[in-house]
């Protein structure tokens, strides 16, 4: 992610040794985020991330951490905290909230085949499995609530055809969260921004998803209709690909079947995650904070994803 907390080798190298995480040998700092400070870290016993938190809070955040330990221990393959003597798992450095997970192997598949999207859908569906039982509660803090706040502030940047769209899909949006059907979706701990960059596969097989920081209760089908907007479209136009999507939904039913309403309201979902990194962007783009590495996504990229959700729907 973004570097916008500078740490020396030193500090880092007195930070990893307090946990038991061996001798410093490289520290890199990490591009390709706006949220959160990260550095790839290399010490005598392993490859590991070190993450400051730049926004969430030492409140909110042992909802993430807990979340990744509960998941490693049931089998499903995401980064896991490493705790101090003490058991603690959530840490500060440079007066930050801090965390230190392993480095998951592999690479991103950014061309992804149908192939890899059935591997991504069928992994969702045992993450939502497994988290099913996770105790701790805390709602998507880039949800509905969060488009409501953010909308109004990024409309001056907007051209009257763009604020038209952005205010007409948040109106849609409100009124379909309101209905019975919405209501009765299956919930629970999702991800919600398990894009291209968050997965990792080595020699063709998937060997793990992270970043969960912006994961919280939701709507499962909310997941799926992210997922669906980055895995299984054209980057350069946005239209949804056939054969990729079928792939991912075929894979996720495979592990756990949609009930009527999910399926009903897949192009909702769409629209709505396209929605939702449509208004992140935009607030990022056009009110940065300053980081050392920071490069801002083209907000332009999901307003055609957008478009597309609404005059060529995927529907089941």
């Amino acid at each position: 992610m973004a570097v916008f907390t500078e740490v020396s080798f030193d500090e880092a190298a007195a930070f990893l040794n307090a946990l038991n995480l061996g001798q410093l040998q490289s520290i890199k700092g990490a591009a390709g985020g706006i949220e959160n400070t990260n550095y790839f870290v290399d010490t005598d016993q392993g490859h590991y991330v070190l993450t400051l938190f730049e926004r969430l809070t030492s409140e909110q955040l042992p909802y993430y951490l807990h979340l990744m330990k509960h998941l490693a221990a049931r089998g499903i393959p995401v980064p896991d905290p490493a705790a101090n003597d003490k058991g603690d798992i959530l840490h500060r450095l440079k007066g930050k909230p801090t965390a230190v997970v392993n480095k998951l192997r592999g690479h991103s598949e950014l061309a992804p085949t149908p192939a890899h999207c059935a591997a991504v859908g069928e992994m969702l569906a045992r993450m939502h499995l497994a988290g099913l039982d996770y105790p701790r509660q805390q709602p998507n803090l880039r949800g509905l609530a969060w488009w409501n706040e953010t909308v109004p502030v990024v409309l001056p940047h907007l051209t009257p055809e763009q604020r038209s769209l952005i205010l007409g899909e948040l109106a849609y949006q409100n009124h379909v969260a309101a209905s019975s059907a919405c209501r009765s979706l299956p919930r629970g701990a999702v991800h919600a921004d398990l894009f291209r960059d968050n997965v990792m596969f080595e020699d063709g097989k998937l060997t793990g998803f992270f970043d969960f920081y912006f994961a919280g209760c939701d709507a499962f089908l909310f997941d799926i209709g992210v997922c669906l907007n980055d895995w299984c479209i054209d980057l350069g136009q946005g239209a949804q690909d056939s054969a990729r999507s079928d792939a991912f939904v075929a894979a996720y039913q495979g592990v756990r079947r949609l009930t009527a309403q999910e399926r009903t309201l897949l192009p909702a979902m769409q629209r709505a995650g396209a929605l939702r990194f449509w208004v992140s962007r935009l607030w990022d783009f056009h009110l940065p904070r300053e980081a050392t590495v920071l490069k801002a996504h083209d907000p332009g990229h999901f307003e055609r994803v957008l478009r597309q959700r609404l005059t060529h729907p995927y529907t089941l």
